[in-house]
């Protein structure tokens, strides 16, 4: 079976998940949780591996470590198989518990990388269909939301379940509850509030406004889909870790499709047959417009950080002109032939 790409490094961080095999369901009853939970604290004391935040769902988890010595590996074998063992001996299952190996995706330790992830982290409970919070539902409030924000029973709804969902280590991070020693917070704490008196109520502040202004689709979009989570440099410098040979790794080809933001604009510049500084601010631009995004599809870039690559052109405006160019491309042939071209030539370069 192939098998995804690992970077595991001295120092790295990383989201961790875990599926059921065929979305099954890992965790029973609370007894489940409450071993699972004594597990990842033998792990952190065991592979002296960080744990800055987690999650437990009925047929995943998420974790968010940190590894000073680069045994993420050896780590989560552990922790799965020990999980494993103690789920078939309980329940009388015969079979793999677990789909596949867990993923583990790099974090960027620098800026708000990780703090972005815990929040990811955190929101999963509230992330169900009952709450309004299906991905139907994300999609239709990103589109529709009224400027005061969701409903206010639904935002109260949203809170009771986040702040009563005890397989988290959200309560930990808001003050709902000790935060037990294995747990390591104050380094998310420092990124949220650096100065603040009470850390608690700042990071509580700072994830609970999502849900009170209505929780982005790009942010869940964003962290399932990627390959890292990180800046371009980042991503860029992992990228180039990557085998031009690797085999039986299933996201190794992700990895080296991967582009530098520059690459995208000087094949563009090469196909429009102008400098990228003569139509980088003009609106409605498809040389533009194309570099955007095909920055976004393949480059790894945040929409600010392609704003920033236009002349400071705001977020809203960097969707806009996404979302423009991937209708354009459906139904104009001679610029679906021009942006064919523009791929080629980073084929080229990324074979």
């Amino acid at each position: 079976m192939a098998r995804q790409l690992r970077h595991h490094y001295a120092g790295g961080w990383y989201h961790i998940t875990s599926r059921g095999m065929g979305r099954m369901a890992i965790f029973i009853d609370d007894r489940d949780r409450e071993h699972f939970v004594e597990l990842l604290s033998e792990m952190v004391e065991r592979y002296g591996v960080v744990l800055h935040a987690y999650v437990l769902m009925d047929n995943h988890y998420h974790l968010l470590i940190e590894t000073p010595t680069a045994n993420a590996s050896r780590a989560l074998q552990w922790l799965n198989l020990s999980h494993s063992m103690w789920f078939k001996t309980r329940h009388g299952h015969a079979g793999s518990v677990f789909q596949a190996r867990f993923k583990s995706i790099p974090v960027e330790d620098a800026g708000s990388w990780a703090l972005t992830c815990s929040v990811y982290i955190h929101l999963n409970p509230v992330r169900i269909k009952a709450l309004g919070l299906g991905k139907e539902d994300r999609a239709m409030e990103k589109a529709a939301l009224p400027p005061e924000g969701p409903p206010k029973e639904l935002v109260r709804a949203r809170l009771a379940k986040l702040r009563g969902y005890r397989w988290s280590s959200y309560r930990a991070y808001a003050g709902y509850a000790p935060s037990p020693e294995w747990l390591t917070c104050a380094t998310l704490w420092e990124r949220c509030c650096p100065a603040a008196e009470d850390p608690k109520m700042e990071y509580r502040r700072h994830l609970e406004d999502y849900l009170r202004q209505g929780v982005g689709e790009d942010l869940f979009a964003r962290i399932s889909a990627a390959v890292a989570i990180g800046g371009a440099a980042f991503v860029e410098n992992l990228r180039k870790r990557v085998p031009r040979r690797a085999r039986g790794e299933t996201n190794a080809r992700a990895w080296r499709r991967m582009l530098p933001f520059d690459e995208v604009v000087r094949a563009v510049e090469s196909v429009k047959g102008m400098g990228w500084a003569d139509f980088a601010e003009r609106r409605g631009d498809w040389g533009r417009d194309l570099a955007l995004y095909i920055g976004r599809m393949r480059c790894g870039l945040t929409l600010k950080e392609l704003g920033a690559q236009a002349g400071g052109l705001s977020v809203p405006a960097v969707a806009k002109a996404v979302e423009r160019m991937a209708a354009r491309l459906k139904n104009d042939k001679a610029l679906h032939r021009s942006a064919a071209h523009v791929l080629k030539l980073l084929e080229k370069r990324n074979v």
